[in-house]
């Protein structure tokens, strides 16, 4: 069986993506958090009780001795992470004359810094076994820009390159590195704008609404996938129809 590690998972996509792969009955799930402690629990419960090995585990991915004492407690488990799943981000909306150097690097720590790390400590592993795949979470933004998200946008946009260029490096030891870059979803982080807001975000999608946590975690699903075996360095977009 294999032992997935899905960043930033006590919430939204990631929450979804660590149910999707729990019903496939062909993993242990790895649910790593920083602040949604109690979500993060509950959700670690829900899949053990389906017979799922699931563990919930604190740390800030942006920090490297936090993520090094995760994947110590991992590999007294598992040995290692076979499937790494880079979903933990945060994002920043606002004027770029009103970005603070601390709000710029805080989005860089966490989004381009947080990949170093998890990276970092699952590749040892995965080079041993010649084989592994690493699954970045981009946004349509990294590729397209984003008024307003230019800090966002430019730390996806690093994602995308780490992506194709750590996936030739590593293409030799049989590991796949891809990127997935959604457009909007419907997650918590919607529940901030109007009913007004929502409707003019969904007008300007070509398929009229937002994709839902489930429709990304399938794609992820069949991604990390030996179904998949051939596909490498690739950002795979699903954004309705926005970015085409």
């Amino acid at each position: 069986m294999k032992t997935v590690l899905i960043t930033g998972a006590a919430r939204g996509i990631g929450k979804s993506v660590a149910r999707t792969l729990a019903s496939e009955k062909k993993y242990n799930i790895i649910i790593n958090y920083n602040k949604s402690e109690n979500s993060a629990l509950e959700l670690e419960k829900e899949l053990k009780d389906q017979g799922i090995n699931a563990l919930a585990i604190k740390a800030d991915i942006s920090k490297l001795s936090e993520v090094e004492e995760m994947f110590n407690r991992i590999k007294n488990l598992y040995k290692g992470v076979d499937v790494l799943i880079n979903n933990a981000g945060i994002s920043y909306s606002g004027l770029f004359q009103d970005l603070s150097p601390d709000n710029w690097d805080e989005i860089f720590n966490v989004n381009v810094k947080g990949c170093f790390n998890t990276i970092h400590c699952a590749l040892p592993y995965m080079l041993f076994n010649k084989k592994g795949v690493i699954l970045n979470f981009s946004s349509i933004w990294g590729s397209h820009g984003a008024s307003c998200e230019v800090s966002y946008a430019a730390s996806k946009g690093a994602i995308e390159a780490l992506t194709r260029s750590l996936a030739l490096e590593l293409a030799p030891s049989n590991i796949r590195v891809n990127a997935i870059a959604p457009g909007t979803v419907n997650t918590d982080m919607m529940k901030f704008y109007s009913s007004e807001d929502l409707k003019c975000i969904c007008d300007n999608i070509p398929m009229m609404r937002m994709a839902e946590p489930y429709e990304i975690a399938n794609l992820v699903s069949f991604l990390i996938s030996d179904k998949n075996s051939y596909m490498t360095g690739q950002i795979i977009s699903p954004s309705g129809g926005m970015c085409v």
